[in-house]
């Protein structure tokens, strides 16, 4: 890590306490730029980018939700990662063909092309930044997983058309209003992420892509409610609430309209941060390998587990996961008690149900009920079994 940068958490708590000075507006050209806001412009909402960071630095806590009502940053702060994150070393072929596909199932374990390039020494990825893969609200199913391409099939040729879970492989798949989505693209997606791939069957077609992606998603809880499996999908839940200190919300309004004016200015003047929490990310990843929880800390978060109630061991997954990259974040290579208590919140929150709880209670009613039960009627009929007469004791 770099001596002029304490660590990740440090560079995040001073860049987003930066004030900016006032430019005036460059002239309007007419021309479309996708600019994100900066994701270290964004106001207060220290959990949410934190949450949103250690998603990034550690794939396995397996993604982040973020609940809250609108007008909160919610989607800005999921568009704004995109300056910030690292490159992975991406497939050039359709269905994500990889070297490591070779390693462990030899040549047959990819296309056709792939081994030929293969064979004559060609690379089979390159290098590129991790990209966010935002899904539509009026995304169809066949948009999602793909199907047959159309423009083909006015050719006269069969191709299929990669889907947006095989466009997210490597990188961020962000869901805004998650709870909204039809059940049947939900679960496609959710599937796809736990298994890190899916099969596609169209026609005479069988094809399996990859999707190793971090899934991001976004809600409103007064416009609906999400079901209970899906919101166990998701690793980090962050809850996101209005700012409350009336100088943050006057900077944020300051800070939104000059970037309005002005977005290449606003821009410039977080870049030199923005650059180095990119590095700090690179180098987390790179680190994150050699970090160990500490006996004393896996202790901590299974007893903590345990007297919360939960039953799911994604649990378990998240908060170890999650506080081994906010030890790494930090410039460690141990993780400790520290880092699972500040993992806890963000990994546990959301994790009971209410449901499951009277379910389960009602249950053991039920089997102390049974139980006793058997153990009267077991003892009544003991009673009333005739006694055994002795052999030779019966008259002729």
């Amino acid at each position: 890590m770099s001596d002029a940068i304490l660590s990740l958490t440090d560079l995040l708590d001073r860049a987003s306490a930066k004030r900016f000075l006032e430019a005036p507006p460059p002239e309007d050209l007419g021309l479309a730029e996708h600019l994100p806001f900066p994701f270290l412009a964004l106001v207060g909402q220290r959990e949410m980018k934190l949450a949103l960071l250690l998603a990034v630095i550690n794939p396995n806590i397996g993604g982040v939700l973020l609940v809250g009502p609108r007008g909160t940053g919610k989607t800005t702060a999921a568009r704004s990662l995109t300056g910030l994150l690292p490159e992975v070393d991406r497939s050039r072929c359709a269905y994500g063909c990889l070297p490591e596909d070779i390693e462990e199932g030899g040549v047959e374990a990819v296309c056709p092309d792939c081994a030929k390039r293969f064979a004559e020494g060609d690379p089979l990825t390159y290098r590129g930044r991790v990209r966010l893969i935002e899904l539509p609200l009026n995304a169809r199913l066949e948009d999602v997983v793909g199907g047959l391409d159309e423009r083909a099939g006015a050719q006269s040729r069969l191709r299929l058309r990669r889907g947006i879970l095989a466009r997210a492989d490597r990188n961020l798949l962000y869901l805004d209003e998650v709870n909204l989505l039809p059940d049947d693209i939900l679960d496609a997606i959710l599937d796809a992420g736990a298994q890190g791939i899916y099969t596609l069957n169209r026609g005479p077609f069988t094809v399996t892509y990859k999707a190793r992606f971090v899934l991001i998603g976004s809600m409103n809880p007064e416009e609906g409610r999400l079901r209970p499996q899906i919101l166990d999908r998701f690793g980090l839940r962050v809850v996101v609430r209005g700012l409350e200190d009336p100088k943050e919300r006057l900077e944020a309004y300051r800070r939104t309209i000059a970037f309005r004016n002005n977005m290449h200015s606003v821009i410039e003047q977080y870049a030199d941060a923005s650059e180095g929490i990119h590095r700090e990310v690179v180098t987390a990843r790179e680190l994150l390998p050699n970090v160990q929880l500490t006996a004393h800390a896996e202790r901590f978060g299974l007893d903590l587990i345990q007297r919360m109630g939960i039953d799911s061991l994604r649990a378990e997954i998240t908060l170890f996961e999650t506080a081994r990259a906010h030890a790494v974040a930090d410039g460690r290579r141990k993780a400790s008690l520290s880092d699972v208590r500040a993992a806890a919140p963000m990994s546990l929150r959301l994790r009971r149900s209410a449901f499951m709880q009277d379910f389960f209670k009602t249950r053991d009613q039920e089997e102390e009920e049974i139980d006793e039960l058997l153990a009267n009627i077991c003892k009544k009929s003991s009673k009333k079994s005739p006694a055994k007469k002795k052999r030779g004791s019966a008259k002729p």
